[in-house]
C-alpha cells in the first residue's frame, strides 16, 4: 500500500495516515476471526496490547516531526532477519514450546514493535508473530492470533494520532479498508482451518517481498 499511495504522488505523512486506514480494517477483521476461532486469550493479553498501542501513539506522534528516511534502510534488514528466522527455525510451527520470557517480560518488545508501528509500520505483524514464537513459546497460529489483537490496538493508535493531525484523506483510507477487510477475512479463515503450513510460507514470502520493494526504493529515491 504505501508504495501505492507515494507513487499516486501523496505526501509521505499522507500517505502513511491514509495507510493505517486499511491496517486498521485488515487487523481488526482478522483478529475478529481468530477470536471467533478461541485463539485469542484477550482477558489475558489485555496489558501488552495496551501497551502496544501507547508505543504507537508516541510513534505516531513522533513521525509527524521527523522524516523516516533513515529507517527505510533499517526497516528492510529487520525484514530480512524475521524471513530467515521464519524460515530456518524449527520452532515456528503450531506445537507450543517452553518460553524464554514471561508475559511482563515480554511488554518491551511489544511497546517496542507498538512505537516501529506507529512510527513506519511494515512487517509489524511478523514481528509481533516471530518474537512470540520466539520468545513466548508460542504456536505459530496462536502468534498470529494475538499479534492481529496487538496490531489492531496499534492501529487505533496509529488512527486517532494521525487524524488528530489532519494526515489522512478519508475518502482513499475507506475504499483500502474495506479491500483490506476482505481480503483478511479470507485469509484469516484459511490461517485457522491450515494452521502453520499456510502461514509459514506466506510470513517468508511477504516478508522477502517487502525487503526487495524497500532496498530497492532506497536505491531509487
Amino acid at each position: 500500500m504505501m508504495p501505492a499511495l507515494l507513487f499516486a504522488g501523496i505526501p509521505p505523512q499522507l500517505a502513511l495516515g491514509t495507510n493505517k486506514c486499511q491496517a486498521i480494517g485488515a487487523s481488526s477483521t482478522a483478529f475478529f476471526n481468530y477470536a471467533r476461532a478461541g485463539l485469542v486469550d484477550w482477558r489475558k493479553e489485555k496489558w501488552l496490547a495496551i501497551i502496544a498501542l501507547i508505543g504507537a501513539a508516541i510513534g505516531s506522534l513522533l513521525v509527524q516531526q521527523i522524516s523516516s528516511r533513515a529507517l527505510e534502510l533499517i526497516v528492510p534488514l529487520l525484514l530480512m532477519a524475521v524471513a530467515l528466522y521464519v524460515l530456518l527455525s524449527p520452532k515456528m510451527d503450531d506445537v507450543q514450546a517452553h518460553h524464554l520470557v514471561t508475559r511482563k517480560g515480554y511488554a518491551p518488545v511489544a511497546g517496542a514493535i507498538g512505537f516501529y508501528d506507529g512510527f513506519f509500520g511494515p512487517g509489524t505483524g511478523s514481528f509481533f508473530a516471530a518474537t512470540q514464537v520466539g520468545l513466548r513459546g508460542e504456536g505459530l497460529t496462536r502468534a498470529t492470533a494475538h499479534a492481529k489483537l496487538f496490531n489492531m490496538m496499534t492501529n487505533v493508535a496509529a488512527v486517532t494520532v494521525f487524524a488528530t493531525g489532519g494526515k489522512i484523506i478519508w475518502t482513499l483510507g475507506i475504499a483500502c479498508a474495506l479491500g483490506a477487510m476482505t481480503g483478511s477475512w479470507i485469509g484469516s479463515k484459511f490461517a485457522v482451518k491450515h494452521g502453520a503450513k499456510l502461514i509459514r510460507p506466506l510470513l517468508v514470502a511477504v516478508s522477502l517481498a517487502l525487503t526487495a520493494k524497500l532496498i530497492w526504493g532506497w536505491f531509487t529515491a
